[in-house]
């Protein structure tokens, strides 16, 4: 899959993240916060698969047989957890050297994962539709939500589910997301964010039910800038996650 001018990729983004695609296993370096957050998010998406499709929470690979589209894939974080928990896990990156990272990565874990570089749109009509897309802090990054969404929504299979993380768009966001976190604390490069591009969750929520899903639970993510934990919260003034599911047709 070759990447293609789409109207969702925003050019400045694709440049940021081609200048970190070698830092993003560095675990003190610029995506530490990405590493500690992908502990919290990956509990949370465990739970409510295994609830989903009657899973055993308990067992050591609760998502066996499971396909799972990571969009967004980075360097693979999150697509390596969900493959060490059994799924059949395929990510996607606009930014070819995320994906060659995150592939030869995965072939020093001995994970088999496979990474496709392109926007998602190229996958719509190609690939079976998934039983989980993850859709994890990319949703600020993209020029055209409306559209990137639609395609994310027509990935997700019947009785599938689909999981969203971003940020709100409000002066709270600004201020920690932005301000505080790169400027005062510099736990992100500069420049990671723009506030423009951040999301309200009713914003995510109508594009989701646009595209026949139903949103079935939310969830803050607090942070402790002294301790650098993250928790879930019911707070969604700033990151959040929504969880949605399509009904399988009878």
């Amino acid at each position: 899959m070759n990447t293609t001018v789409d109207s969702t990729i925003d050019p400045r983004e694709v440049e940021f993240y081609t200048r970190l695609a070698d830092l993003w296993w560095d675990r003190a370096g610029p995506f530490w916060p990405l590493h500690t957050l992908n502990k919290l998010r990956v509990s949370y998406i465990r739970d409510h698969l295994c609830r989903h499709f009657d899973r055993d929470i308990n067992s050591d690979q609760p998502l066996q047989g499971l396909r799972v589209l990571d969009v967004g894939c980075g360097g693979g974080i999150l697509s390596e957890s969900m493959a060490a928990l059994g799924a059949a896990v395929t990510g996607i990156d606009i930014v070819e050297k995320n994906t060659n990272v995150a592939a030869l990565h995965a072939q020093q874990q001995n994970l088999s994962i496979t990474y496709f570089t392109g926007p998602i749109s190229a996958m719509v009509g190609v690939e079976q539709p998934f039983d989980v897309v993850l859709n994890m802090e990319v949703v600020e990054h993209v020029a055209d939500l409306d559209t990137f969404m639609r395609d994310c929504t027509a990935m997700t299979a019947d009785g599938g589910m689909m999981f969203v993380a971003t940020i709100n768009r409000t002066p709270l966001s600004w201020l920690f997301a932005i301000v505080g976190a790169e400027y005062i604390l510099r736990w992100l490069p500069r420049g990671t964010h723009r506030w423009k591009l951040f999301r309200k969750p009713q914003e995510i929520t109508r594009l989701l039910q646009r595209g026949g899903l139903t949103v079935t639970d939310s969830a803050g993510v607090a942070i402790n800038p002294f301790k650098r934990r993250f928790s879930l919260a019911s707070n969604l003034q700033v990151n959040y996650m929504l969880v949605a599911s399509r009904h399988a047709q009878a």
